[in-house]
């Protein structure tokens, strides 16, 4: 083993670990030999492992932490390293952006094979598990994180702390939860902040830094992530940094193909496979119809994939397609979402909800069963009224 990874791993283990627990930590199974977490860069995924590391019962020498895109890593054959520190106790393997390594799934799965080390890996979610694992997918337990809710952001900052609670408690008792909630804090004061810096826990490193730490992310996840994953030439890693650029001016529509394509420069077969891309690296969220509708092939809304993209990415960002990124980067953790004709999203093929400013009524969901306004600019609300910040607490 080389010198430098075990000298980064002491430094990484001597760290206190934050006391801040994302909520995905009570959600995994630390009991299984094979853990995968993959989200977004700066979502959190390394700090949830460091404080698996530190709660766990291993002693640190039993514990090894490789970071797999820093340069001492590359071109390292994973598996003779795992092999050579189980050989001298090692227990728990914590291999951290592990989809830098060619081939990660081969080595994983003869460390599975041939050792009983725990090994919890992070990656882009732009990975394609089951494809990438093979047989291993059935072994290994893979999480996804997201970005921060609304409701881990005030827990983070430290303002208040409460539960989540699930669609349908929200859907049914929002106005005596709204009430608990303002006895301590009063919501709107805190959600344009989110909005703007919180969905990325690195907000707690610098209010004053962090559009330049969300520009890298975005640029990295695109330049090397997606570049390395897809094999997409360099020169083509333009038309998808043009299509979030073109996004976070446009008023939510449903998709022009041959608008879209003029815009980026590229033919639509094209196009659709770099949104795709985009998708999988966490940058986008494509809304397409649900089954049975006419256009379940072609997306019909295409949004950031969460609010604070937008703060980095344009100067006159559109409020609606801010707010309907929001509810949805919320909802997508939990629930299947999908266009509505009449609403702006069906939920579970089963719930409609319709996303607006304080002045939006009820008339474009007349008549439909199950469904809801997620009004924004609004602290409170009433029967089918939901404020739209409430959506921030799902999980």
């Amino acid at each position: 083993m080389k010198p430098i990874i075990s000298k980064l791993s002491k430094r990484f283990l001597s760290t206190k670990a934050s006391t801040f627990k994302r909520f995905l930590y009570d959600k995994i199974d630390f009991n299984a030999q094979v853990i995968g977490i993959v989200g977004s860069r700066g979502s959190g995924k390394t700090t949830l492992m460091h404080q698996y590391a530190k709660a766990s019962k291993y002693k640190n020498s039993q514990i090894l932490y490789v970071s797999c895109d820093h340069p001492s890593v590359i071109n390292a054959d994973i598996y003779e390293l795992a092999d050579e520190f189980y050989a001298r106790g090692g227990k728990l393997l914590l291999l951290d952006e592990i989809h830098k390594v060619k081939d990660f799934s081969a080595h994983i799965k003869a460390i599975y094979d041939f050792s009983d080390l725990q090994v919890i890996f992070s990656g882009s979610s732009a990975m394609n598990i089951k494809h990438e694992i093979g047989d291993l997918s059935r072994r290994a337990l893979v999480y996804d994180m997201p970005v921060l809710s609304f409701r881990e952001y005030l827990a983070l900052k430290n303002i208040a702390h409460f539960k989540p609670y699930d669609l349908q408690e929200i859907l049914d008792s929002h106005e005596d939860i709204v009430v608990d909630i303002l006895e301590q804090i009063k919501p709107l004061e805190h959600f344009s902040d989110y909005l703007e810096y919180g969905a990325y826990p690195f907000f707690k490193e610098g209010i004053n830094s962090y559009s330049d730490r969300l520009i890298k992310v975005v640029n990295t996840t695109i330049d090397s992530d997606l570049a390395s994953i897809f094999s997409i030439n360099y020169e083509k890693l333009d038309a998808l940094k043009k299509v979030l650029y073109m996004l976070c001016n446009t008023t939510p529509y449903e998709v022009n193909k041959s608008k879209l394509s003029a815009s980026v420069g590229v033919a639509w077969s094209t196009l659709s496979k770099y949104l795709e891309y985009m998708q999988k690296g966490s940058l986008l969220n494509i809304i397409r119809g649900s089954k049975g509708h006419k256009t379940i092939q072609t997306p019909n809304k295409i949004l950031l994939n969460n609010p604070n993209l937008f703060g980095v990415l344009c100067a006159n960002a559109d409020t609606g397609a801010i707010r309907e990124s929001f509810i949805v980067s919320q909802l997508l953790t939990s629930h299947r979402v999908h266009y509505h004709h009449q609403g702006d999203f069906l939920i579970d093929e089963d719930i409609v909800i319709e996303v607006g400013g304080k002045s939006k009524d009820s008339k474009q969901i007349a008549g439909l069963d199950n469904a809801y306004l997620a009004l924004d600019d609004i602290e409170s609300g009433y029967d089918e009224t939901i404020p739209l910040w409430l959506f921030g607490f799902l999980y």
